[in-house]
């Protein structure tokens, strides 16, 4: 089940994974994107996120998550805790998405993973992220689940807000 969206022609949609990333403490990882030009991506303010990516072609969207989650931040030690149980979209405002992705999209749709980091900090590398990936954090830090909703950027909102509702349990 897609949740987001009403009746829409899901091509219009890229296929997405993302990673809510937890540590012992309960505290999720959030990336300050490098690109702060890409409208898809950042607003003055709103420049944080949590990894999220696309999925590849005929790729399991759990393997695509951690695929994902090692290219943008070089994480590969941890564990999975849910999924949601749904696929969330969002719509880009029609300004952007004429720029983003070529055009192809107006907006992603995105099943979520929620994972344990299990490794050390001294595994992050927003800089230089596995497999020699273009870095897409210059900064990171760990955040407060309820504080995520506040940091991303406003179209994305709605599907944060539920993707915190699904995982709000795995903290506490």
């Amino acid at each position: 089940m897609l949740t987001g969206v009403a009746l829409i022609d899901l091509t219009k949609y890229r296929p997405c994974v993302g990673v809510m990333l937890l540590n012992k403490e309960g505290l999720v990882f959030v990336g300050q994107r490098k690109n702060k030009r890409l409208l898809e991506h950042t607003a003055p303010g709103f420049e944080w996120q949590m990894p999220q990516g696309g999925i590849d072609e005929d790729e399991d969207p759990q393997a695509a998550a951690l695929r994902e989650l090692a290219e943008e931040t070089n994480v590969t030690s941890v564990s999975v805790l849910a999924q949601s149980p749904d696929w969330y979209a969002y719509t880009l405002p029609p300004d952007i998405a004429k720029q983003s992705w070529k055009g192809r999209y107006i907006g992603q749709r995105q099943k979520w993973f929620a994972l344990r980091f299990e490794g050390d900090e001294h595994e992050i590398n927003v800089h230089a992220p596995a497999g020699g990936h273009k870095p897409e954090f210059d900064e990171w830090r760990w955040e407060q689940m309820d504080r995520l909703c506040d940091l991303v950027i406003p179209f994305k909102r709605p599907v944060y807000e539920q993707v915190v509702r699904d995982f709000a349990h795995l903290v506490g």
